[in-house]
């Protein structure tokens, strides 16, 4: 799993602790922050690591299907059942279920779920013989588990069966000071898959990456960095690589006036303020600068403490005015 941010070592720690026993995991995060990459590394460090992996997208099955699908059906069971037909549960045996987006899946069928992970057996459609299973099932969703389950798409009690561990995976926007070493793996991914010559991305290109929300996240970033893989002309990702939408979103202004007699140390303090405002991220700000963290937290702390103090003598300028923000 890509990033070295303290909150995704935080994230890896608990991947490596559930993994180890065999129970329910309900992973969350918006759409893109690598819940089926979580999933699959969980099975990979887990006892059934031998066993299948069977992912399965609640949302793509028409809901008339959906029992079939997961359970089974035997021959004659309804029209154009013309075959015992094996759902994904027993598929999976000895393995692991992924059941991605699970909040998709109607009330109906979520009981029925409920039963089979109480039970540990299925019942597969046209018949009432129960089959015993030896399935890990994980679970996930990009919608926030409270509002479903007040808004009647998700069962409270399925919620708790399931939430036995769970893993929240923080939106791409909340660990920018990863985007480097992120559009570095994906610059060398998408390089060798299309056989292009690409040696990184210039300064202009991270800053405009950097910059933009990622509403797409993790997989957002990957498309954008492939794209742009795919139609650079030179060695270099620039700012004109990237789709349009990251070219033209809003930014604060990149550039400001500085007035004669302004000390050095004032200049500098701007500069890591505005590269803050610019990135979002403190960790990533200090990345671009070339500094250290710690100079970052230091220097603000200076600066707040002269504009307390009414130090501060207002000589940087922007179009034309005193900045004092």
């Amino acid at each position: 799993m890509i990033g070295q941010s303290s909150s995704m070592s935080r994230i890896m720690g608990r991947i490596e602790q559930v993994a180890r026993f065999d129970v329910p995991v309900l992973i969350t995060g918006e759409s893109g922050t690598g819940k089926e990459v979580t999933a699959r590394i969980i099975h990979e460090l887990s006892r059934r690591k031998s066993g299948p992996f069977v992912p399965v997208n609640c949302a793509a099955i028409q809901d008339a299907l959906i029992e079939s699908e997961l359970f089974g059906h035997e021959k004659g069971a309804f029209t154009g059942a013309d075959r015992r037909h094996e759902g994904l549960f027993e598929s999976a045996r000895d393995g692991t279920l992924l059941l991605d987006e699970i909040t998709e899946m109607r009330c109906e069928t979520q009981a029925k779920l409920l039963r089979v992970l109480e039970e540990g057996k299925i019942r597969p459609v046209g018949t009432t013989r129960e089959k015993p299973i030896n399935v890990r099932v994980l679970a996930t969703t990009n919608r926030r588990i409270d509002q479903a389950i007040r808004d009647g798409l998700f069962r409270q009690d399925l919620y708790f069966r399931l939430k036995v561990c769970s893993i929240s995976l923080p939106p791409l926007r909340e660990r920018m000071e990863e985007l480097p070493g992120l559009v570095e793996d994906f610059v060398k991914t998408a390089s060798a898959k299309h056989r292009k010559p690409i040696e990184g991305v210039d300064d202009d290109c991270i800053n405009a990456l950097a910059g933009y929300r990622w509403p797409g996240n993790i997989r957002e970033l990957k498309n954008a960095i492939e794209e742009g893989v795919v139609v650079c002309e030179s060695n270099w990702l620039t700012v004109n690589d990237l789709p349009s939408e990251i070219k033209t979103s809003s930014r604060p202004e990149s550039s400001f006036t500085v007035q004669l007699g302004t000390s050095l140390r004032e200049v500098e303090e701007e500069m890591i303020m505005r590269t803050i405002a610019y990135t979002r991220n403190k960790s990533l700000a200090a990345r671009m600068l070339g500094l250290g963290r710690r100079t970052i937290y230091t220097r603000l702390e200076n600066a707040d403490l002269r504009e307390t103090n009414g130090r501060s003598n207002g000589r940087l300028r922007r179009n034309g005015r005193n900045d004092k923000s």
